[in-house]
């Protein structure tokens, strides 16, 4: 079993863009006004509407800090803050603002 999350946006195909060419994204579904995306299992989507959904937080997760610092390296330009060590979660983190200005984290656990 597995879920979706979908976010309404206005500007639907330069967010869809966003997540396959920068995130590494795969497109799994593409409706009439919605696009499902897939990565590794988690699957969200987005559809255009007429207003923007810029909650929430997309998380991708990673199984190393290598990885985790070339995503930043990939997406500096929109990076909120360098990787670090969040020590209250036990993950090595960093945020970024898709195209909407939705926060994007990309980490990796600790343990």
């Amino acid at each position: 079993m597995f879920g979706i999350v979908f976010f309404g946006t206005e500007q639907h195909d330069t967010v869809v863009e966003f997540y396959t060419d920068r995130v590494g994204a795969e497109v799994r579904v593409e409706q009439a006004d919605c696009t499902i995306l897939d990565f590794d299992g988690f699957r969200f989507g987005f559809c255009d509407r007429p207003d923007t959904d810029d909650c929430g937080i997309l998380t991708f997760v990673y199984d190393s800090k290598a990885a985790v610092d070339e995503m930043h390296d990939a997406l500096a330009d929109v990076a909120r803050d360098d990787p670090h060590e969040n020590d209250t979660y036990g993950i090595y983190q960093f945020f970024a603002d898709d195209p909407d200005g939705r926060a994007a984290e990309f980490q990796v656990f600790l343990d």
